[in-house]
């Protein structure tokens, strides 16, 4: 079993085989490859857009591909760039892609250099996504012992626990939350609350907050509620072991649509949304809410997608 932190994964491996790929062929300004996350969203944008007008690369490398890019645009975001700069940058680099012969001497090599730098990328079972405040773990590993979790972020809120993310067995995951509660209370619902990209023009991050480190806390990083979309869960059940803590003795499982999970991972990196939990009056009463941060929710789906194809 293969398995890596996305911190190991730097630039040194797939970062320099596509910067020298990108700047080589496509002949980078000094601002869109002076380095850092923006050169390598760049490289990998330019990579991509090429691979979708010539058909350069297998489905799997393609996702591969695909997914670094996404990563490499999260952290361009939080190393502070701002979208509209990096909507440019991708704006550049399709433009870029778009210029060069597809059966070009430059092109092949560049295509080369790309497969190399992803030949073990894809054959990565897990991968570990760090966050400012909780992370993410992927796992596409295949399973027979029922629905698992693929995507995993865990978290606590007050006495209780929450497992949220995408679980599956085969097919398309679902993205799901498993609260287990302490007083052994029983929801009868759940929402996801997050940003309406609409309704607003970028993240809403409140500076005047912060948390263990002087990071941000997760609650910081949630608008307010009239710029907000809910999704109320499609499903409720009790949680399968596989999704509980180890120690845990019972938890409520709750599934949301597709569309929730599209829009989570549309959103910002640096945001977070919240899961609602809700309680008639005589199993705990009222509403009890935890809070997951987006962080690379965006490319770890795009992970376990490339396993897929």
């Amino acid at each position: 079993m293969l398995e890596l932190s996305v911190r190991a994964f730097a630039p040194s491996a797939i970062g320099l085989a596509l910067l020298s790929a990108a700047t080589g062929l496509f002949g980078a300004t000094q601002a869109e490859a002076g380095g850092g996350a923006a050169s390598l969203l760049y490289e990998r944008t330019v990579m991509t857009a090429a691979n979708g007008r010539c058909r350069l690369f297998t489905p799997q490398i393609a996702a591969a591909l695909d997914a670094s890019r996404i990563q490499a645009r999260g952290a361009a975001l939080r190393s502070g760039a701002r979208s509209d700069d990096l909507r440019e940058v991708e704006r550049r680099a399709r433009s870029r892609a778009d210029t060069v012969d597809c059966s070009s001497k430059d092109m092949s090599t560049a295509a080369d250099r790309v497969r190399k730098g992803f030949e073990g990328y894809t054959r990565m079972i897990k991968m570990i996504y760090p966050g400012d405040v909780a992370g993410w773990t992927a796992d596409r590993s295949v399973s027979r012992d029922g629905i698992r979790w693929m995507l995993l972020q865990t978290g606590a809120f007050g006495w209780d626990r929450l497992r949220f993310g995408l679980t599956g067995q085969h097919g398309e995951p679902s993205l799901t939350a498993v609260g287990i509660f302490a007083d052994g209370a029983k929801p009868y619902a759940a929402r996801l609350v997050i940003r309406d990209l609409q309704r607003t023009s970028g993240p809403y991050l409140d500076h005047r907050s912060r948390g263990v480190g002087g990071k941000l806390s997760l609650p910081s990083r949630v608008p307010p509620r009239s710029a907000t979309r809910v999704f109320t869960a499609e499903a409720r059940a009790t949680a399968e072991p596989m999704l509980l803590f180890g120690e845990s003795r019972g938890g409520w499982r709750f599934r949301f649509s597709p569309a929730a999970g599209r829009a989570m991972a549309e959103l910002d990196p640096r945001e977070a949304v919240v899961v609602e939990f809700l309680f008639d009056g005589q199993g705990g009463g009222g509403v009890r809410q935890a809070y997951v941060e987006v962080g690379d929710f965006a490319a770890g789906r795009a992970f376990l997608a490339a396993s897929q194809r």
